[in-house]
């Protein structure tokens, strides 16, 4: 996926200046696809360019500092459509912490304690901005067919990030286990 299925899908929910834009990133499309401010603006003048976002004409002359507003094209929309219905294999994990694990079994070295602690305290971190989200802009709410499927994709994140917390808890409890005087006595033995 690119920046570009991003901006194109935030766009057609509304047209929004850059810095809008930016701030949507930050906070909430950003938990799922991040991007910097400059990568966003450098994108949308190259989507504006394709045909496929245009600015919106104001009444009156154009002030001098006044953002520009985009919108999604017709172009735009076809291209996301399309994209939408393409089938892509999800991407090859690459989890760094998972790795340190596995070699701190084999070395029957728990100082990679710290660092799943750390995880499992960045997760809990998300996962509290997720729910903070879900009771803001969901919960309590007659949400129609668009505010649905907006939840589903943040329930996705909230049990990413509960699995997550899960898995660094039963890691935290062997490796505390391991510690355990008869834990290493049944280990020296087999």
């Amino acid at each position: 996926m690119s920046l570009k299925f991003a901006i194109l899908a935030a766009l057609t929910e509304r047209s929004s200046t850059g810095l809008e834009l930016a701030r949507r990133f930050d906070r909430s499309i950003g938990y799922f696809w991040s991007a910097s401010h400059q990568q966003i603006y450098r994108e949308l003048e190259r989507l504006r360019e394709a045909g496929l976002v245009s600015t919106v004409s104001r009444p009156g002359p154009p002030e001098r500092g006044q953002p520009k507003e985009f919108e999604i094209l017709p172009a735009g929309t076809s291209a996301l459509m399309a994209w939408t219905i393409n089938q892509d294999d999800p991407a090859p994990m690459r989890e760094a912490l998972f790795v340190k694990v596995r070699a701190a079994a084999a070395l029957g070295n728990p100082g990679v304690e710290a660092a799943v602690t750390h995880d499992r305290q960045i997760h809990a971190q998300i996962l509290s901005r997720y729910e903070e989200i879900d009771r803001r802009d969901f919960q309590d709410r007659d949400l129609d067919a668009q505010g649905r499927m907006q939840r589903l994709v943040l329930q996705a994140g909230i049990d990413l990030e509960r699995t997550r917390i899960q898995w660094c808890d039963a890691v935290l409890t062997e490796l505390r286990s391991q510690q355990q005087p008869n834990h290493e006595a049944d280990a020296s033995s087999t």
